[in-house]
């Protein structure tokens, strides 16, 4: 913070709780030509209802008073006027570190104990899946919903369908590192008539009847010529690629023929944020156990 700017926050804070302690001093004192206290004022409402000029309780000027020191002390201990930092040198960093050791002493040892442990036996623990069910609804249940079922571009975690491995070491691995999906614009490529082909063929790779025959036909060539490099030859993904299966009617985004052929023709792309650095290794081993449970102890 420059030095300007600072000065100009303190002459704000400064300038109004001076302002606050002039304004109750100079309502308090009687003005020239006003009634004195406890005679009427002149204003009268309903004919009978008369104001009187009657002092402020002295009990309401003191906490108003108490407000004005309680703003002093305060900008003294703790960070406000600008660039001081305050007699007690508070930051909200210092906070959140001391916080973050404090927990780190009482459920250290708890995580530590789980991250000795192969996910498959963690998975098996119910207090550990309790845990790692909190982690999950903390950090992961805004995309991929609390009963972790997924929404259209976020995968469904409770099934046996992965586009990147769903065995322990994959899922701990998606977990720390993060993904990134990429599936290529072919519009501009294939042409709108060999998209709407290749899109009619893959509806019959899950068991799906083509809307045409004739064009699913045109469009196992495309596909074996454009997409089997990802998805394979026979359209069952590539977990290395996080390319999807496309013969099990499980889709990401949608299965009906409209949005694949938007798939084909404007490509998704697609992303898991790396979550290791911030929740650190036994977290995420924790974590994964609970991912891998979803499906894997049912």
């Amino acid at each position: 913070m420059s030095l300007s700017v600072s000065l100009f926050i303190i002459l704000i804070v400064v300038g109004n709780t001076l302002a606050m302690w002039w304004l109750i001093r100079w309502t308090a004192k009687p003005k020239p030509g006003e009634a004195t206290q406890g005679e009427v004022t002149g204003h009268v409402w309903d004919g009978d209802l008369a104001e009187y000029n009657n002092p402020m309780p002295r009990w309401w000027l003191w906490m108003f008073y108490l407000t004005i020191v309680f703003t002093g002390v305060y900008m003294a201990l703790y960070p406000g006027l600008g660039s001081f930092s305050g007699v007690l040198g508070w930051t909200e960093e210092g906070q959140w570190a001391d916080e973050m050791k404090q927990a780190e002493a009482q459920y250290g040892p708890i995580f530590k104990k789980y991250a000795s442990m192969d996910i498959p036996a963690v998975a098996q623990d119910p207090k550990a899946v309790k845990m790692g069910q909190r982690l999950f609804a903390t950090y992961c249940a805004s995309c991929h919903g609390s009963d972790a079922h997924g929404a259209v571009g976020f995968p469904n975690l409770a099934d046996k369908d992965w586009l990147w491995g769903g065995e322990p070491a994959q899922i701990e691995q998606t977990i720390t590192a993060g993904r990134m999906g990429v599936m290529p614009a072919w519009g501009p490529i294939l042409g709108a008539e060999k998209v709407d082909q290749v899109a009619n063929y893959v509806v019959t790779l899950s068991g799906r009847k083509a809307d045409d025959a004739a064009k699913a036909e045109a469009g196992a060539a495309v596909f074996a010529q454009n997409c089997a490099a990802c998805h394979g030859a026979e359209g069952k993904g590539n977990p290395m690629l996080g390319a999807p299966n496309l013969t099990d009617n499980v889709w990401l985004y949608g299965g009906s023929l409209k949005t694949i052929v938007k798939t084909v023709t404007d490509g998704r792309q697609g992303r898991m944020p790396a979550h290791g650095e911030f929740l650190g290794g036994d977290k995420v081993h924790l974590l994964a156990a609970y991912v891998y449970s979803l499906s894997n102890t049912k």
